[in-house]
């Protein structure tokens, strides 16, 4: 079946003056690119800056560094990770497509519907996970104030929070972006307060106690941190950019991109180890329930602020992934409308957080478990994109986006096989104890004499970093001249 772009015939005017975005797989027209660079801080702030970032100060601590590995390994992780997404956003101006629909150049047009079929499963985990977490985190707080946090909390709360990120996800991108506005707004004011006062629990003497951890742990610490941030948001980094002219400045984009998306989290990891590092019973306890930890520090008067600033940080992220992850559904090649895609993901989103909320509560760590499995492969598709931005010099051919007869072809094959090795051995260098049924991972650790399942070198999560590697070089290797005839073509066209 081929491809075709889906062309909006205007905005849909619907009750209450707001419109329906139609434009869906498309390139954006002309007229309708507007803005500058610095309005991707917003989305990329907003969709960041879940009070669950201080939570990451607990789970780096537990791969056994000190404050200072920590905190090193925390930044540079979040800072390099969401310079990728900065990158892939190049190709958004250059394209003015989604960004499951501009990794058809690397993949071609019907061989990109693997890494479309991994980005939707993704983002729509994703999504679920935060909803649920945001419901959770609404019956946390009223059972810390009393007022009940049983079944009826969580239907009410289940039901605000589904209605927002679904309106979001269907109405599109400028409901996305106001949104986000104030979510950052909000959300920032009250994270400043939340900090205020907590000061008194920290410790700085327990955190200079802290002791150090060895190679193994430092890079385990530094893949879990890119793996939670910048590489769990790169498959959809362009479809924010998209909507910028093409004249908008390169270095514009990826700094505000990275800026906007690193800057909440850096500050949330700082504060966070401080907290963490504080009190070892402290730590324990953000681990296991970030949200209800975190509130036990705070007076009364503010749980209802707190509430406020964690469940809108949570559907901040919920909200930018249900708007991808209709886009990419759509470049599997399904035939329905953007909004409509939307409400489907919307559903399933539904459906997963009534099982998470009011199911097993072992769900959530087995589904994070399914995540970080799906990183390996999204880790070779980033290097597989990372490296094709890079060889482009100009911008893309938008007619052979979506056709399979055009100078991207069908199917790339070099760049599947990439994508299937640096699954195949990142998986065999990752270890994963969240779920019983993901214990078969981690199958080259005793062949290369990295210790096996039970050595240093087990929760290193090498197979991340090797996966992006495979994926990067093996594009620049293999793909140089390849993608230089299509340029040549298009200086042609």
């Amino acid at each position: 079946m081929t491809a075709s772009p889906q062309t909006p015939t205007g905005p849909a005017r619907v009750p209450g003056n707001l419109n329906i975005e139609l434009n869906a797989l498309n390139t954006i027209p002309e007229e309708e690119r507007h803005g500058r660079p610095p309005r991707l801080f917003w989305p990329w702030f907003a969709a960041n800056v879940s009070v669950l970032g201080l939570g990451y100060g607990s789970y780096l601590l537990a791969f056994g560094v000190s404050f200072w590995q920590a905190l090193v390994v925390g930044v540079v992780g979040i800072v390099v990770s969401f310079l990728f997404c900065g990158f892939v956003s190049l190709a958004g101006k250059r394209g003015s497509a989604p960004t499951m629909v501009l990794s058809r150049a690397a993949f071609g047009v019907n061989g990109n519907r693997l890494p479309s079929f991994l980005s939707w499963v993704l983002t729509v985990g994703w999504e679920t996970v935060l909803a649920s977490l945001a419901v959770l985190a609404t019956a946390t707080v009223f059972g810390e104030l009393g007022w009940g946090g049983g079944t009826a909390t969580k239907v009410v709360a289940l039901a605000v929070v589904v209605a927002v990120v679904i309106a979001a996800g269907v109405f599109g991108y400028e409901l996305v972006m106001r949104l986000q506005v104030v979510v950052t707004v909000v959300t920032g004011v009250l994270t400043v307060v939340y900090f205020l006062l907590v000061l008194d629990h920290i410790d700085l003497g327990a955190v200079a106690d802290l002791p150090g951890g060895g190679t193994p742990a430092v890079i385990g610490g530094l893949v879990f941190m890119m793996t939670g941030f910048g590489l769990g948001w790169v498959n959809c980094a362009a479809d924010y950019s998209r909507y910028l002219p093409r004249s908008s400045s390169g270095t514009g984009i990826v700094f505000w991109t990275t800026f906007g998306a690193a800057l909440a989290p850096v500050i949330l990891l700082v504060f966070g180890l401080l907290l963490a590092g504080s009190s070892e019973d402290l730590s324990t306890a953000i681990g296991g329930d970030p949200i209800g930890a975190l509130a036990t520090l705070l007076p009364t008067w503010f749980l209802v602020p707190f509430a406020i600033v964690a469940v809108l940080g949570l559907v901040g992220g919920a909200a930018l992934d249900i708007y991808s992850s209709g886009l990419a559904m759509l470049s599997m090649g399904v035939r329905i409308p953007r909004y409509a895609a939307a409400g489907v993901d919307g559903v399933l989103m539904v459906l997963g957080s009534i099982y998470i909320v009011f199911g097993s509560g072992t769900f959530v760590w087995t589904f994070q478990g399914f995540l970080i499995t799906l990183g390996v492969p999204i880790a070779a598709w980033c290097g597989v994109m990372l490296a094709d931005v890079l060889l482009r010099k100009g911008d893309y051919a938008e007619a052979d986006l979506y056709d399979p007869r055009g100078r991207y072809g069908s199917v790339s094959w070099t760049a599947i096989a990439l994508v299937v090795a640096g699954t195949v051995i990142g998986w065999g260098l990752v270890t994963n104890s969240y779920a019983e049924w993901l214990t078969w991972q981690g199958y080259l650790l005793e062949p290369l004499g990295l210790g096996g399942k039970d050595g240093e070198w087990a929760f290193a999560n090498l197979g991340v970093l090797v996966s992006l590697v495979i994926g990067f070089a093996g594009t620049l290797l293999a793909s140089t001249r390849a993608v230089q005839r299509q340029e040549a073509q298009e200086v042609r066209s």
